[in-house]
């Protein structure tokens, strides 16, 4: 953490109870904060981590000139400690959480809290976890750990039960259309479209923008279009995306299959929400049958779901399988 953080408005009343509970002297040892993908927990956790360790704490909001707030500032607060994998997409090692037991136990050095930020938390498997149990049992005095995830079922019981859980919304549509706009200088019909795509996640809106994901996305909706005009097969499709993201593109064809299925169940065109593949969408919508729709939309959702437990498919007949099944929407 290296600057004093403002919460996004869609966290403001979270950070509003949380601020009440530690004012009514009733702040639990250990929170679990969860919800989608995007949506910015671990910027919610740094920013009660900040208001936590400031001296003068306005409302929700550090006051970002003490001296705690300028140790936050530099990233350098003692009684801060961030707890991430070594590597994106690793596990937390043993050895990583056992380190944290002389954190947690010393003393502070600012006379106040010492925070713990574990992200994300279903990174632990279940040595790593067990190392964190005692931890979050018989935690020091005025100690908080704040454990982040995206992916609750994989998130241990043992952990679960030992933490108070705050579930984390998307947005409304509106604040998450204009805070896209502050963020990347687009106009609102841009960003509307950025987010439907992105199913709402203002944070994996941004990313989609700053890592130029427009022609991946591009490159599956055309796939996809050629499977059902018959200018490619399936298996040609499938051998084209092999070096496309897989969980990246499960979840676009989920969120489209979503659309799908809004349209054909209430045979409206005004609950499609992904213009990009408006016209595609309304024809599947129309020919097939709910039935075959959420067929494939759970065979998906299954395979997603392998795909976080950290199973390794084989890819090119997995996307082989689940394009025949879009060709037979169609059929």
């Amino acid at each position: 953490m290296a600057e004093m953080l403002s919460a996004y408005p869609w966290f403001i009343e979270r950070l509003t109870h949380l601020a009440k509970l530690h004012d009514g002297k009733r702040l639990p040892h250990a929170l679990l904060i969860h919800g989608m993908t995007g949506i910015g927990k671990g910027h919610f956790a740094e920013c009660f981590a900040q208001y936590l360790l400031c001296h003068s704490p306005q409302e929700t909001q550090a006051c970002g000139q003490c001296k705690g707030c300028e140790l936050n500032a530099a990233g350098s607060h003692p009684d801060l400690y961030l707890l991430k994998p070594e590597e994106e997409g690793k596990q937390l090692k043993v050895d990583q959480i056992r380190a944290l037991g002389d954190f947690i136990y010393s003393t502070a050095q600012q006379g106040g809290y010492r925070v713990v930020i574990v992200e994300p938390a279903d990174s632990m498997n279940v040595a790593s976890a067990n190392a964190l149990l005692k931890m979050l049992e018989e935690p020091g005095k005025d100690t908080l750990i704040l454990l982040v995830t995206s992916k609750m079922g994989q998130v241990l019981p043992t952990i679960k039960s030992r933490c108070q859980h705050i579930e984390c919304y998307t947005p409304s549509e509106a604040q998450a259309i204009e805070w896209l706009m502050a963020a990347s200088d687009i106009d609102s019909d841009k960003a509307q479209s950025v987010l439907h795509i992105n199913r709402g996640a203002p944070k994996e809106a941004l990313n989609y923008l700053e890592k130029g994901l427009h022609d991946d996305r591009a490159q599956l909706i055309r796939g996809l279009a050629d499977i059902l005009k018959q200018r490619r097969t399936p298996i040609e499709v499938a051998q084209s995306w092999q070096k496309q993201d897989l969980e990246l593109i499960l979840g676009w064809l989920y969120s489209l299959l979503s659309d799908i299925a809004r349209g054909a169940v209430c045979q409206s065109e005004e609950l499609i929400r992904q213009d990009d593949a408006r016209n595609m969408i309304n024809a599947v919508a129309k020919k097939t049958n709910p039935v075959k729709i959420f067929g494939l939309a759970d065979k998906v959702q299954e395979e997603r779901r392998a795909i976080l437990l950290r199973q390794n498919p084989n890819k090119q007949l997995l996307l082989e399988c689940i394009l025949l099944e879009w060709a037979a929407l169609y059929s």
